[in-house]
């Protein structure tokens, strides 16, 4: 795996800050990138849909949280307290602890979670404050201003 050296975005780039943070953290968290395995579907204008294969796991053991920009999603299975260990002769089901996190756009607000089969469906829509959507203004009008 290459490694990339953002630090020439960080005294290039005034005001960009946030965004070469974040491809840097992108950078850096991919060691884990392929578990669990997720889609990101668009399903409508302005509404979207991650879903996630969480197999093995209970909606109880699963945490969602969104804060500032970012969705994270975390599966924490509980300590097994078998006597004796399990004897896999092949294990293809994954039951480990994870955290996946998602940077959200701007306006991308959570709508809902829902599980089915063994799936972890988020629901996400974008709400655009109606002073930041376009308006049409007629010519000739006088417009008001607070």
């Amino acid at each position: 795996m290459r490694n990339v050296d953002l630090s020439p975005l960080y005294r290039s780039f005034i005001g960009f800050d946030h965004l070469a943070s974040l491809l840097d953290s992108a950078n850096r968290n991919d060691k884990s990138a392929g578990y669990p395995p997720y889609n990101i579907e668009s399903v409508a204008e302005d509404k979207y849909r991650i879903t996630m294969a969480v197999a093995g796991f209970q909606e109880s053991e699963l945490e969602i949280q969104s804060e500032h920009n970012t969705l994270i999603v975390k599966g924490t299975k509980p300590e097994a307290n078998d006597s004796e260990p399990k004897k896999y002769l092949y294990q293809g089901i994954a039951e480990r602890n994870f955290e996946r996190r998602f940077q959200l756009g701007d306006y991308i607000k959570v709508v809902d979670a829902q599980m089915e089969n063994g799936l972890l469906h988020i629901n996400l829509e974008r709400e655009v404050p109606e002073a930041l959507k376009p308006r049409t203004i007629s010519i000739g009008q006088k417009l008001l201003t607070e």
